[in-house]
């Protein structure tokens, strides 16, 4: 979730409109606001101790930033509590200090918790730095009245991003007054042209959650403008930065011992050896702009694994985002209109290297890695998706170009991967954003892909006989945005053949028209401080001009008092179905079914220890993909975060779907499918956890039900699984740190009706980082 802003990024209009204008033309400002003071930074010569006392020597000559604006929900008014921060650096440090005044200390909010664990319903102050200076993309450094650390990228193109971690420090101090802030950032965790007298932009922020999320920052930020980081004020003051030099070797060790079924599920489990892995990654900065990643046999394993989805009676791939630290320094420049960069598809590397800066006003990053296998490859139609196993050896490659103009870019795309045993996959193609003021964003993407696929017909994937595929695929588009009115325009066109075997592209052969827009108004004195009544439609075509489908949405979206959100709309779909030969399973035609699904979706970040509630709901109609035909059903997510101190924190989640036929041959509950977890997390500080997980997946079927699809293709009666996971975690840094744990496993068997024990897992991780 973004920090500071919402929603969709902008997206685009016509290249070659865009191609056609001239160049300064695509240079033009961003922001038809007036100038903006400069902040300015001093350069001390006594230390600074990071404990959270501003009485340093060293703060002590440094002037108050004093001038702040409310930006929501008033609209760059004076702030109701006051804020002070100052900036100052020396020869290896950026610092910021904050003096964040509160009428009522015990109303803040500040959980501890892991790094990244500070969501907008708590207390958190810090600085947002473009040191590129190209206004469109910042760091952010934030943390709590604890101390604890939320980082990421932000970036007007793309939104943001807090899978990234930065080396920095902070420390912060709860008082009768409110509280104070101190952040340290290292030179090198930043990436900054060398000059004598760099300008960076820079903002500085504070969350201020009580009756309703005050956000404060040191600049306004204009309704009418439709981008985030062009309105950072210029930071003036430095001089004779560190170039660079500088490297971070992390080597680690892991340690896995599993216990399996000996004889199948239900059977003793067996102990297996003990499995131990070591390797290392290493980050060099031969100067301020660039960096050089390596990693050799890397640990890519996932501490906490990915929360589970419901996945029954879905059409498409369910996106899960990267955490891997080898791919994501630089991670804006991966990110473009469509998602022609997935790192997950690279799903087992032996080992890669990596080079991402900028040279001038063109930024690049370069990545190769060899890739083992072991997982899925994702198989794009028009109507659905479908997964491979990529049980063969690759090497993949990506490079990336953008070059800034002012408040515009334009970028380029290559993309390649090539099978050891024989096929492969290219992508290249150009894309831009187009900024001539702040109101208006017309952004666009072209791919071309050449593709040889493996022969391998018995991984079970028809088009796998070595065969060779061409295709394309554009997006193009325009937003706008005012204080009152916004609108987004689009249009995409994915050939049949079009593949991306890098890519989360999950749908080609279609043709699709989308148009969306709103009409906002914010009252005063009301329980609701913004409405904003949208529509939201798409059109879906083949690319022989036969209809997939069509949705037309129409809602309203509200914030409101005690930090909440209230979203109510009607949903009006059309989709084209694969009809399937009830005995071979190949598909022999296409049925339109039709679904009217009102959606209501509630949140709230009531207090300090109701932290979060919410619920979302999509009901009434629905259609059955499987099956090709009308259905009724609901789907249903809820979550709630209790936090009976600053230490402990229980997380509740729950999703359930279910589907309803009624046909003369076929009526009742053809499936419910539902998922529960449950997180309780006991932080001793801001370095060290203890975090337990339970969750708990069932889906419940009636096979002879589905009387559209052959009996092979059927599911099971009942599905069903448990899963538990214990933790205990030690930072120093996002890079030193020990964990130890334990997994178990439980599987549903019908021989037994019960579950049954599936396995468990006892593994340790350490790994250090030594700087230079």
């Amino acid at each position: 979730m973004d920090r500071c802003r919402s929603r969709r990024p902008a997206a685009a209009l016509a290249c070659a409109l865009a191609l056609a204008l001239p160049i300064t033309a695509v240079a033009a400002p961003v922001a038809d606001a007036p100038p903006r003071p400069d902040l300015t930074i001093t350069r001390i010569a006594s230390p600074i101790t990071v404990d959270g006392d501003l009485s340093d020597a060293g703060w002590q000559a440094v002037p108050a930033i004093e001038r702040w604006f409310e930006t929501n929900p008033g609209d760059n008014v004076e702030p109701k509590v006051k804020t002070v921060a100052r900036l100052a650096y020396d020869d290896h440090y950026f610092y910021a200090a904050f003096q964040c005044a509160d009428p009522d200390p015990h109303a803040i909010r500040a959980p501890i918790g892991d790094h990244d664990a500070v969501p907008g319903s708590t207390d958190y102050a810090g600085v947002i730095v473009d040191s590129h200076n190209d206004g469109k993309t910042a760091q952010m450094f934030l943390a709590n009245p604890h101390g604890v650390q939320y980082d990421a990228i932000t970036s007007d193109a793309t939104g943001e991003d807090s899978a990234p971690d930065f080396f920095w420090d902070s420390a912060a101090r709860i008082g009768p007054d409110g509280w104070t802030l101190e952040i340290r950032i290292p030179f090198s965790s930043l990436r900054y042209a060398q000059a004598d007298r760099p300008v960076w932009r820079i903002l500085l922020y504070r969350n201020y959650p009580r009756d309703r999320r005050y956000q404060m920052f040191s600049e306004r930020l204009p309704k009418d403008v439709n981008c985030f980081v062009c309105n950072a004020d210029r930071l003036v003051g430095l001089a004779n930065l560190p170039h660079g030099s500088h490297f971070v070797l992390a080597p680690f060790a892991t340690a896995q011992r599993r216990s399996v079924p000996s004889a199948g599920l239900g059977s003793d489990l067996h102990a297996e050896d003990v499995k131990d892995e070591e390797g290392v990654d290493l980050k060099w900065s031969p100067s301020s702009a660039v960096a050089i990643d390596a990693t050799y046999n890397p640990d890519f394993s996932q501490v906490e694994s990915d929360a589970a989805q419901i996945v029954a009676n879905e059409r498409f791939a369910l996106f899960f985002p990267e955490k891997r630290p080898f791919f994501l320094e630089g991670v804006d420049l991966l990110a473009m209109p469509m998602n022609a960069v997935y790192t997950r598809t690279i799903n087992s590397p032996d080992a890669g290297v990596r080079a991402t800066g900028k040279l001038g006003e063109t930024a690049y990053t370069a990545l190769y890695a060899r890739d083992a296998g072991q997982g899925l490859v994702l198989l794009p139609g028009p109507e659905g998706s479908d997964f491979g196993l990529q049980d063969f050896k690759s090497d993949v490659g990506v490079l990336r170009l953008r070059h800034d103009m002012g408040g515009s870019f334009v970028s380029m795309l290559a993309s390649g991967r090539s099978i050891v045993t024989g096929g492969g996959n290219v992508v290249v193609g150009p894309d831009f954003q187009w900024r001539p003021r702040g109101a208006d964003a017309f952004t666009g993407q072209y791919l071309f892909s050449a593709s040889e696929t493996p022969n391998r017909p018995d991984l079970g994937v028809t088009e796998w006989d070595g065969r060779k595929l061409q295709g394309h695929a554009a997006q193009t588009g325009w937003s706008h945005q005012t204080r009152t009115w916004d609108w987004y325009i689009q249009h995409q066109d994915l050939s049949d053949d079009f593949r991306a075997d890098n890519s989360f592209i999950y749908q080609v052969g279609y043709r699709e028209i989308y148009v969306g827009g709103g009409y906002t108004v914010r009252p005063k004195q009301s329980f609701f401080s913004r409405l904003r009544f949208w529509t939201d439609n798409y059109w879906d075509l083949e690319t022989d001009g036969t209809p997939l489908a069509r949705h037309i949405a129409d809602g309203v979206g509200m914030d409101g008092r005690w930090n909440s959100f209230c979203r109510i709309e009607l949903n009006h779909d059309e989709f084209r179905v694969p009809v399937l030969d009830t005995t071979t399973g190949e598909v022999v035609g296409g049925l339109f079914v039709e679904r009217f699904r009102p959606r209501i979706q509630l949140q709230a970040n009531p207090g300090r220890i109701v932290n979060a509630l919410s619920l979302d709901t999509y009901f009434g109609q629905e259609i059955d993909f499987d099956n090709a035909r009308r259905a009724t059903g609901v789907t249903s997510t809820a979550s709630a975060t209790i936090r009976p101190s600053d230490h402990l924190e229980l997380r509740a989640d729950a999703s359930r779907r279910w589907v309803d036929v009624d046909e003369a041959d076929a009526a009742g509950r053809l499936f419910t499918a539902h998922v529960e977890r449950l997180r309780t997390t006991w932080a001793f500080n801001s370095r060290a956890f203890v975090r337990v997980i339970g969750q708990l997946e069932r889906t419940d079927s009636r096979p002879e039900l589905y009387t559209r699809v052959p009996a092979s293709f059927r599911p099971r009666r009942r599905f069903e699984r448990f899963s538990s996971t214990a933790l205990f975690a030690y930072k120093l840094n996002w890079q030193t740190v020990l964990y130890l744990g334990y997994g178990d496993e439980r599987r549903y068997l019908t021989a037994t009706d019960q579950l049954e024990n599936g396995g468990n897992q006892v593994f340790a991780k350490i790994s250090y980082a030594l700087q230079r």
